[in-house]
């Protein structure tokens, strides 16, 4: 091995640069980051639900959306449906040993989503064959399917109803997508505070 790729320092330094270009990229998805979290935000007011699921560390991320939205982000406010789709060890299993695991989530989003719900998929490389055949079941169903993959093209950016690709090796998207899930829910708080400004604004106007 060189120096370099033994050095403490430089595989710091290395790491973080990568890092920083896949930011980049991310900083230029601003916009739909906004849209996607004032859209989800409408949509779980109005009792609609976000489904999520990925694969390993991408499961953990979208566990983590879902924790953030039943939870609390940054504020308190009122609890919000939505759930990760890998987190029922037994439904996973039994859906694995029975049907096979390409079908451990589509499975659970024909018996789960709903028209109107929102599937959120999280896979940095964009190929996992399950989370292609959820979002395809999705959108049968008529559920607006975003995913969070890496670099594009890839099947899942292809079957998704939108996809925001970040450019960069698995570390470095895997830590922006948990930057993702962040902003999305600073975007779902944003809207959520501002709505009951907007619905009272509103009311004044009706009244004589």
């Amino acid at each position: 091995m060189t120096p370099a790729r033994t050095d403490p320092a430089a595989i710091v330094a290395t790491h973080l640069g990568g890092l920083r270009a896949t930011l980049d990229g991310l900083a230029g998805e601003a916009p739909r980051i906004e849209r996607w979290g004032t859209e989800l935000a409408d949509r779980l007011r109005r009792g609609q639900r976000l489904l999520a699921a990925g694969n390993g560390g991408s499961a953990a991320e979208a566990q983590h959306l879902t924790a953030e939205l039943v939870g609390r982000y940054r504020g308190e406010r009122e609890p919000l449906s939505a759930f990760a789709l890998h987190a029922d060890t037994s439904t996973i299993t039994a859906l694995g040993n029975d049907y096979g695991y390409e079908e451990v989530f589509a499975r659970q989003v024909r018996a789960h989503g709903r028209p109107g719900d929102v599937l959120v998929l999280l896979s940095t490389s964009g190929r996992s064959p399950n989370l292609v055949a959820a979002a395809e079941a999705a959108k049968a169903l008529g559920i607006t399917v975003w995913a969070l993959t890496g670099p594009g093209p890839n099947p899942l950016a292809d079957t998704a109803t939108e996809a925001l690709c970040l450019p960069g090796e698995t570390p470095s998207v895997q830590e922006a997508h948990l930057v993702t899930v962040h902003l999305l829910c600073e975007m779902v708080d944003r809207r959520l505070a501002q709505r009951p400004a907007v619905v009272a604004r509103m009311t004044e106007e009706l009244v004589p």
